[in-house]
């Protein structure tokens, strides 16, 4: 183990935002990040995991550690079930793929999601109709104040949309150490009527997709619209799908009556992207950051100089045009820094 000083994080953020921290280090193992901590008591603590959900505004004044555990165990359950964990630094998709290629169902629909699998029940991710929780069984945590291990299930992770404990009063208490799911062995549900996903199917003339089906028709959708943060800096989806009152989008709907909605019980999800695009944005750049072209609910760093406070500040003028227009408040899916 050793701490580096005044290292910049510019390979650790997925925006590619040059800051710098003012110690650093990379941990390979639980004994190392125990010690760690105990040597490094009084340092302001910063986890890094795929970067892939970060926005750094300025220099962090503290200890940053690079999060490397690295995993995979499988233990079956019966014939149906098998139980899959994952250290937290494993890459998010690969390890989808690993699950793939062992005909473990219950991810597909997941693939592609930039990030590590240790920040996955963070914000309980999501695509196409699936979220972590539909297959999350637990996950290894470390007491950050009493440096002891605990185990979190589904009820106590309190998982909702993009949200769960550790963004809320779990924040800067716990670091997820590995993540076990329950996934299928051979009687899988296929999920397909969410997004574009059956269309992709139908254009491969794929009539009964298996779940590899499923996994390679949601890449080429997210390839296709979604810019790839090796090329260009982004962090995905930077606002969050707002839910409203069915009231309320009823009343929009008398405005606006192309506004599409997905209702759950007295609330409808409102596409954020669709709201962004009809206030002029997709496409649009004010100096170094834009509105990505073909997705509006990406903002990217497009010249590949931009500051987090000038991504922070473009982010804002969306907001403030959107809930002009709609009277609804957008809310960012990153973490800002």
């Amino acid at each position: 183990m050793t701490i580096q000083e005044n290292t910049s994080l510019k390979p650790y953020n997925t925006f590619g935002v040059d800051v710098s921290a003012r110690f650093f280090t990379e941990i390979s193992s639980t004994e190392d990040l125990t010690e760690t901590l105990k040597l490094t008591q009084s340092s302001t603590l910063l986890f890094l995991g795929g970067g892939s959900n970060i926005l750094f505004t300025k220099d962090f004044d503290g200890l940053a550690v690079q999060l490397n555990l690295k995993g995979i165990t499988e233990e079956i359950i019966d014939d149906n079930e098998v139980l899959v964990t994952a250290k937290a630094g494993e890459n998010w998709h690969q390890f989808v793929l690993f699950c793939l290629d062992k005909n473990y169902g219950g991810l597909e629909n997941l693939s592609l999601i930039p990030g590590n699998v240790g920040t996955s029940p963070m914000q309980n991710i999501g695509a196409y109709g699936t979220e972590i929780k539909d297959v999350f069984e637990s996950c290894k945590v470390l007491n950050l104040e009493t440096l002891e291990i605990e185990i979190f299930n589904l009820e106590k992770c309190r998982f909702g949309y993009r949200d769960s404990i550790f963004k809320q009063e779990g924040k800067g208490k716990y670091v997820i150490l590995e993540v076990t799911f329950k996934l299928t062995r051979k009687d899988h549900k296929i999920d397909v009527e969410y997004g574009a996903i059956k269309l992709e199917l139908d254009h491969l003339n794929i009539i009964n997709p298996t779940i590899q089906d499923v996994s390679k028709a949601v890449i080429h959708i997210r390839q296709s619209k979604l810019p790839d943060p090796k090329v260009i800096g982004n962090a995905g989806s930077f606002f969050k799908n707002p839910s409203i009152p069915l009231t309320q989008f009823e009343d929009l709907k008398q405005k606006f009556d192309n506004i599409p909605g997905y209702q759950n019980g007295d609330f409808v999800k409102v596409p954020a992207g669709w709201l962004i695009e009809q206030c002029g944005w997709k496409g649009k750049q004010i100096g170094n950051v834009a509105s990505h072209r073909l997705q509006a609910l990406v903002i990217i760093n497009a010249t590949g100089n931009a500051t987090g406070k000038e991504i922070v500040d473009f982010s804002t003028m969306i907001i403030d045009s959107v809930k002009e227009k709609y009277g609804i408040a957008l809310e960012r899916e990153v973490n800002i820094i």
